[in-house]
């Protein structure tokens, strides 16, 4: 009886710190996962658990597609947009579709490559004019992009620049709201000539006394 007494208390202890030493360990492997820079999970008493104060990293997909950068592309999209809308572009043009129908016109056949009706010129200036919408919309959206950025910030400047006015109407007002009480210079020559003259009356009367 002593020794089941005597036990029972010891194999309590034993699980109690074998359960503590299972919770360690199952927090340093979490904490190595997680120095590890994987997002993972791990039963923390029966439960899963996911960190949220860490991103959620993308999985990688069957098909892993090619990255690029969007700023280079856009800036790439402007040049070519903005090239196409020069005169130097439609004299190019122009010349590139002259020689090409005059060689493949007036040249012997055995030289020339595309045959009236010029399918493949039509097909080329078709690819051409099907990649130079999408160029110079995308070259459209950067604009109207940096031209909100413009408004925005003119429209704060504004605000700026009205709350500059107001508070220098306010200190102004203030300024003359201080200076009518300050004794101007010809309030203090009129005080002056009067106590003159109001001491030279009181001499005069003295004298005559």
């Amino acid at each position: 009886m002593d020794g089941d007494r005597n036990g029972r208390p010891d194999d309590s202890a034993r699980r109690r710190l074998q359960g503590e030493l299972r919770q360690l360990r199952q927090l340093r492997e979490l904490r190595t996962r997680e120095g590890g820079g994987r997002l993972e999970t791990a039963p923390i008493t029966g439960s899963s658990r996911t960190r949220l104060d860490q991103p959620r990293t993308a999985r990688p997909g069957l098909i892993s597609l090619p990255s690029y950068d969007p700023e280079a592309f856009g800036v790439l999209s402007e040049r070519i947009a903005r090239f196409l809308g020069t005169g130097r572009f439609i004299v190019w043009m122009t010349v590139v579709v002259v020689i090409w129908i005059g060689w493949n016109s007036l040249l012997p056949t055995t030289v020339r490559f595309d045959e009236y009706p010029f399918i493949f010129l039509t097909l080329a200036l078709s690819l051409q004019a099907s990649y130079a919408a999408p160029l110079i919309l995308l070259a459209q959206n950067r604009q109207d992009n940096r031209d909100r950025v413009n408004m925005e910030q003119d429209r704060a400047r504004s605000d700026r620049n009205i709350a500059d006015t107001e508070y220098l109407a306010r200190e102004v007002a203030a300024l003359r709201h201080g200076l009518g009480e300050v004794a101007t210079r010809d309030f203090v020559r009129s005080e002056l000539q009067s106590l003159l003259k109001e001491m030279d009356e009181r001499r005069d009367a003295s004298g005559t006394l």
